[in-house]
Parts: C-alpha cells; structure tokens; sequence
C-alpha cells in the first residue's frame, strides 16, 4: 500500500500539525507492507531524501484547488493508492483522499481568518464535496466539521501525545538559565502555543490581573510564536498595573529545551483556548508532571480527561477562579498530575498509526468498489 503523505508542515516552524505529520510519518515507514510517498507543495522548500515536489507554489495552488480540480496530483505522485493531506488541504486526484482537519475555528470565523487561510477553507470545502474523507482528532470537531463542511464522511482518530526528550531538559545551551531569570526564581504559571485569536491569550491576561493581585509573588510567562492577536495582546498588557505588568513575560517563540524547562517549572500549565482540534501541550504538561487549567472549547475536555481543571472560556473570572484553585490547593494539584498521569494511556503514536492503515485499507476499498473495471 503506497501513501502519498503531505510533509509540508515540515519544512518551517515546528507546529502541533508538524509534531502530528512527523509522527505519521515515521509510524508509517515502520510498518511492513506500507510505503510512505513524501510529497512537498512548493516551489522553494529543500527536500529531505525522498520527498516529491508537487511544483506549484503553496499560495497559487490552495487558490486553483479552491475554484477548480486541476491540477491534480497525479502525473507527480506516480502510483500510489492514496492521498494524505495532512495540513486541510490536498489536491486533486484521482486516487482517494483523506484529509486531516486539526480544528474549524478559521472555517467557523471566516471573517478573522488571513487570505491564504481563507484559500485554504475554500480549497478543503471543495475537496470535501469531491468526496475526500475527513479525518479529526478529537469528537468535539468531528460534529463541527460535520456541519460546517457538508459531508458525512467523518472519521475521528486521536493523536499520541508528544515525545519528551529528556536531554533537553539539561542546562546544555545558553538558554539553560533564561527561565529562572525571568521570573527571579518566583513561581509563575505559563501558557504556551501561537498567540492568535483562537488561544484566548488576551482572556489569559485579564485572568491574572484578578489572581495577581491576590497572589502578588506569583509572574505569568507566555511562550509562542508571535500571530494574529499579538497586537491585542500587547495593548492589555500595557493596560494593566505597572507593577502587574513586570509579572508578564512574552517570550515569542522558544526552543523545545525552554519549552520543557517552563513545563518542568512552572506551577501550572493555562490552556485558554476558545477552541482547540486536539491539544498536544495539554499531554505534555502531563506528562511532565505539571497539573493544567483548561477551557470547556473544543477537545480540551475530551483530550485532558481527569487531569485538568476546567472552566468557561472566554470568561477570564471563571479562568481566574480556576488558576486561584490550582495555585493555593497543594492537594488538588497533586490529584491533578496524578489523573494526568493516568491520563496520558489513552493516547499512544502506534495504535494511532495502525488506526490510520486500517483507514486508508477501506478508503481504498470503497474506492475500488466504486471504480467501474
């Protein structure tokens, strides 16, 4: 069985769907009678061995697959008996295709939604009528995208949780000591991801200024890949108190060495998202240990099972009332990092793999069944 994978998301910031593609990836070419066929929408990227170029720039192909099916993928990706994309969007094809939907915030919200967001939510609502099969990772989005992109075509498959590496937790570079630093040794809770909208960072901000002033040693360090709230996100916190506002850390975007250093640190992980497909931070502050506050929005519930303390999103007094709990009950920490522990079975990267080959065998099978000889 030849799959032809999107590695796309590779080649770039490191983000929950690269984490996601990369692990697909590797689980695939460890399974015998599966062959991998790494492909690349662009023009530019440098290709790692074995990877195909679809040679289309990104931007000018989600705009022809948004109004036309053509050009397929064909006469690049050779004989392969399916299509992943893996990033919402695929070209056409005659082969089948499955497309991995990570979260519908930018298909519910198409007037917050970039260009090239907004061309790639048109490219993907035409394949979907094409008959490409859906795939999310969370029940919560299954019944979103079910609605939103017309199509009964619908399979849910969880993603693994992230692979630590434990060498990065070691001082082994110049940002070992940035963490402490920051804070002045004082305790801090961290939210970590891409500031855009969809993360309710801003909600994040008004929440401390209830808990700060309250919990006056505690800071708030904020790790992620500037986006489209940043500038929001800027003009809060310059809003709050002075001496609130020497409590907020923004680091941009950080290295996994720091990444794990906040999460080995900190006194909680806030997860403040108004809506979220999966959630990876939520299984890695569990697994290191780290008790989390999340909202009720999307998967975050259904990923973070018991070992997470929910509240209302977009509310920052419910979100505030929570990090209160967490922050000053020792007791209910310690019950959360235990259920998170327990938790983190439920996911795991091999049983998620083999749940994508026995996709791809029936999408290939009704394919076939389909096909007139």
């Amino acid at each position: 069985m030849r799959i032809a994978v999107d590695t796309s998301p590779l080649h770039g910031h490191r983000t929950g769907v690269a984490v996601a593609a990369a692990e697909l990836l590797d689980g695939l070419r460890a399974h015998e009678g599966v062959e991998p066929v790494p492909y690349v929408v662009s023009f530019r990227a440098r290709l790692d061995d074995g990877e195909r170029r679809l040679r289309l720039p990104a931007a000018a192909a989600t705009r022809l697959w948004s109004r036309i099916d053509r050009p397929r993928a064909d006469r690049w990706l050779g004989d392969v008996d399916l299509i992943h994309g893996t990033n919402y969007t695929a070209p056409p094809s005659r082969r089948p295709t499955v497309i991995s939907v990570y979260d519908c915030w930018f298909l519910a919200h198409r007037e917050l939604a970039s260009a090239p967001v907004a061309r790639a939510g048109r490219a993907l609502r035409r394949a979907a009528q094409r008959g490409a099969t859906i795939h999310v990772s969370s029940h919560a989005t299954a019944e979103v995208a079910r609605s939103l992109l017309d199509t009964d075509r619908i399979e849910v498959i969880h993603l693994g949780p992230p692979r630590l590496d434990a060498s990065a937790i070691e001082p082994a570079d110049a940002e070992a000591d940035l963490v402490p630093s920051v804070t002045g040794g004082a305790p801090f809770i961290t939210a970590i991801g891409t500031v855009e909208r969809r993360k309710g960072i801003v909600d994040l901000i008004d929440a401390f200024a209830l808990v700060g002033a309250d919990e006056p040693d505690l800071h708030l360090v904020i790790a992620g890949a500037p986006g489209d709230d940043q500038g929001r996100l800027e003009q809060r916190i310059a809003a709050v108190h002075t001496d609130l506002r020497s409590r907020i850390h923004v680091l941009g975007a950080v290295s996994d060495a720091t990444k794990q250093r906040l999460l080995s640190n900190a006194t909680a992980l806030i997860y403040p998202s108004l809506d979220e497909g999966f959630g990876f931070p939520i299984l890695e502050a569990q697994a290191h240990g780290l008790c989390v506050v999340g909202t009720r929005a999307g998967s975050i519930p259904e990923v973070g099972g018991d070992g997470i303390e929910l509240c209302a999103h977009s509310d920052p007094g419910d979100l505030a009332a929570a990090i209160r709990r967490v922050v000053t009950d020792s007791a209910r920490r310690a019950d959360l990092v235990a259920a998170g522990r327990t938790n983190l079975d439920r996911f795991d990267w091999d049983r998620t793999v083999s749940e994508f080959i026995s996709l791809y065998r029936r999408v290939i099978d009704e394919h076939t069944g389909s096909v007139s000889p």
